[in-house]
Protein backbone atom coordinates (compact mmCIF):
# COMPACT_ATOMS: atom_id res chain seq x y z
CA UNK A 1 0.00 0.00 0.00
CA UNK A 2 1.49 3.31 -1.01
CA UNK A 3 1.30 6.36 1.20
CA UNK A 4 -0.54 9.30 -0.27
CA UNK A 5 -1.20 12.57 1.54
CA UNK A 6 -3.97 14.89 0.43
CA UNK A 7 -4.30 18.41 1.77
CA UNK A 8 -7.39 20.52 2.24
CA UNK A 9 -6.81 23.45 -0.12
CA UNK A 10 -8.31 26.91 -0.15
CA UNK A 11 -10.94 26.97 -2.90
CA UNK A 12 -9.87 30.50 -3.92
CA UNK A 13 -6.07 30.28 -4.19
CA UNK A 14 -5.27 26.55 -3.61
CA UNK A 15 -3.09 27.36 -0.60
CA UNK A 16 -2.71 24.58 2.00
CA UNK A 17 -1.65 26.75 4.99
CA UNK A 18 -4.21 28.10 7.45
CA UNK A 19 -4.15 30.11 10.68
CA UNK A 20 -6.49 29.36 13.55
CA UNK A 21 -8.82 32.18 14.57
CA UNK A 22 -10.87 32.11 17.77
CA UNK A 23 -14.05 34.08 18.46
CA UNK A 24 -15.15 34.39 22.07
CA UNK A 25 -18.66 35.44 23.02
CA UNK A 26 -21.34 35.16 25.68
CA UNK A 27 -24.93 34.18 25.02
CA UNK A 28 -27.02 36.00 27.64
CA UNK A 29 -30.60 34.99 28.36
CA UNK A 30 -33.19 35.17 31.12
CA UNK A 31 -34.84 32.23 32.78
CA UNK A 32 -38.44 32.14 34.03
CA UNK A 33 -37.68 31.71 37.71
CA UNK A 34 -35.16 34.55 38.11
CA UNK A 35 -34.48 38.11 37.02
CA UNK A 36 -30.78 37.31 36.80
CA UNK A 37 -29.20 36.73 33.45
CA UNK A 38 -27.78 33.32 32.64
CA UNK A 39 -24.95 33.10 30.18
CA UNK A 40 -23.22 30.49 28.06
CA UNK A 41 -19.63 30.98 26.95
CA UNK A 42 -19.15 30.26 23.27
CA UNK A 43 -15.81 29.68 21.59
CA UNK A 44 -15.86 29.41 17.81
CA UNK A 45 -12.91 28.19 15.79
CA UNK A 46 -12.34 29.43 12.26
CA UNK A 47 -9.46 28.81 9.92
CA UNK A 48 -8.06 31.55 7.69
CA UNK A 49 -6.05 30.97 4.53
CA UNK A 50 -2.61 32.52 5.04
CA UNK A 51 -2.52 33.65 1.41
CA UNK A 52 -5.91 35.13 0.44
CA UNK A 53 -7.38 35.44 4.00
CA UNK A 54 -10.61 33.55 3.20
CA UNK A 55 -12.06 31.95 6.33
CA UNK A 56 -13.44 28.43 6.71
CA UNK A 57 -15.45 26.94 9.54
CA UNK A 58 -14.34 23.79 11.29
CA UNK A 59 -17.40 22.06 9.80
CA UNK A 60 -16.36 23.06 6.28
CA UNK A 61 -12.87 21.68 6.86
CA UNK A 62 -14.23 18.42 8.28
CA UNK A 63 -16.57 18.00 5.33
CA UNK A 64 -13.69 18.55 2.90
CA UNK A 65 -11.55 15.93 4.63
CA UNK A 66 -14.52 13.51 4.74
CA UNK A 67 -14.83 13.92 0.97
CA UNK A 68 -11.17 12.85 0.59
CA UNK A 69 -11.84 9.70 2.63
CA UNK A 70 -14.96 8.92 0.63
CA UNK A 71 -13.13 9.29 -2.69
CA UNK A 72 -10.22 7.07 -1.56
CA UNK A 73 -12.43 4.03 -0.84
Amino acid sequence: MDDNREYFLCDICANKDFSLIYNFSLHLHKVNFSDDLIYDEIVEEMYQCTNCKKTFTKKHLSEGLAEFRKNRK
